[in-house]
C-alpha cells in the first residue's frame, strides 16, 4: 500500500480517487472544500498556499494534479497553484502527475500526438504549456520527477453539467427531444472517457516509464455528435435524435454576460474541422487500451 495525495475531486479526481482506494492504497484528497469519496482522507486547504501543500504532501508516493479552476479564471488561478505543486513535489519527494488538456496545441490539422509543439497564442493555453515545461524543467534537473496526462474532451459517469456530453446533451436525448448544439453536429471528435483518464493517472504515477514526458490517454476513434447521438439512441431503443446549432452569433452574445460561455470562442476551432487525438503511444508502451465506445456509451446513459 502506497500513499497517493488527489489534490482536486471533480470529474476526474473523484474517478481517481475512488479507484486508488479500491485498489487499497492510502488515499488523502485535498479540496477546498474538503470533500471526496468516502474512505478518502479529506482535507480543505487552499492550494495556493504552498507551505500548506508542502505538509500535505508530506510522505506521499503521487501527487496528483487534478485540479479545475474556472476556465476564466486560469491567468490568475493557475500561477500560484502550479508553483505550490512543484514545491510540494520537490520537498516530498512524490511523483508529480499533472492532469492537462490539449489546448496548447493550438489549431491542428493531423491527429494529435505528444511530440506537437506546444505553440497556442493564447493565454490560457499558455498558461498550461508554462506549467508543463516548469514541471519538465525541474524534472530534467533532477529535482523532482514529473509526467503530465492530456485527454481530449470528458465523457461518462460523473461527468459535470459543463461537459459536450453531459446533461445539455443526454436530457434531450433521453427524453426524445431535440439536442441543441453549441457546435456543428457532423465534424470528428475525439472524446475521452473519465474512467480511462483515472486510469492512465494511475499508471503515470507508478511507471517510472511514464515518467519525464507527457502522454495521452487511451481514446477511443473519434465521432461526432450526430454519430454519438445515435449509438446513444439505439441504446435506448429510441430513434435518432433530432439536433440543432444555436446560432454562433447568439452565444457570442451571451457570453458577454456569462463568463464560461464567452469562453468559448478559444475552443471553437476543435469543433469546427476534425479534432484527434492519437494515443497509440501510451498504448502501446502500457498495454492499455480505451474502453470500449459502446460500453462507455452505456455507462455515461446509467450514470
Amino acid at each position: 500500500m502506497s500513499k497517493h495525495v488527489v489534490v482536486g475531486s471533480g470529474q476526474v479526481g473523484t474517478h481517481l480517487a475512488t479507484k486508488l482506494l479500491a485498489e487499497g492504497h492510502e488515499v488523502m484528497v485535498v479540496t477546498r472544500s474538503g470533500s471526496g469519496p468516502d474512505g478518502a482522507v479529506k482535507v480543505a486547504a487552499d492550494v495556493a498556499d504552498r507551505a500548506r501543500m508542502k505538509e500535505l504532501a508530506r510522505g506521499a508516493d503521487v501527487l496528483y494534479n487534478c485540479v479545475n479552476p474556472q476556465y476564466h479564471r486560469w491567468l490568475t488561478d493557475w500561477p500560484p497553484m502550479a508553483e505550490s505543486f512543484l514545491a510540494a513535489a520537490e520537498s516530498s519527494g512524490a511523483v508529480y502527475v499533472m492532469l492537462g488538456n490539449l489546448y496548447p496545441y493550438g489549431p491542428v490539422s493531423v491527429p494529435m500526438t505528444e511530440d506537437l509543439p506546444l505553440v497556442s497564442a493564447s493565454p490560457k493555453a499558455q498558461v498550461r504549456a508554462k506549467m508543463w515545461q516548469d514541471a519538465l524543467a525541474l524534472h530534467e534537473a533532477g529535482r523532482i520527477r514529473a509526467v503530465e496526462v492530456r485527454g481530449s474532451d470528458y465523457f461518462g459517469p460523473g461527468a459535470t453539467d459543463q461537459s459536450y456530453l453531459g446533461a445539455r446533451f443526454l436530457v434531450p436525448l433521453k427524453a426524445g427531444k431535440t439536442i441543441q448544439l453549441i457546435h456543428p453536429a457532423d465534424q470528428p471528435h475525439s472524446w475521452t472517457y473519465l474512467p480511462d483518464v483515472a486510469d492512465a493517472l494511475a499508471v503515470a504515477g507508478r511507471d517510472e516509464r511514464a515518467w519525464g514526458r507527457p502522454w495521452h490517454v487511451p481514446t477511443a476513434a473519434p465521432l461526432t455528435f450526430r454519430q454519438i447521438g445515435g449509438r446513444m439512441a439505439a441504446l435506448l431503443g429510441r430513434p435518432e435524435p433530432k439536433m440543432t446549432q444555436l446560432p454562433w452569433p447568439l452565444m457570442r452574445a451571451v457570453g458577454l454576460f456569462v463568463p464560461m460561455i464567452g469562453e468559448l470562442r478559444h475552443t471553437r476551432y476543435q469543433f469546427t474541422a476534425p479534432y484527434v487525438l492519437d494515443s497509440s503511444a501510451f498504448q502501446r508502451t502500457f498495454g492499455v487500451v480505451p474502453t470500449p465506445i459502446e460500453t462507455a456509451l452505456k455507462a455515461t446513459l446509467d450514470g
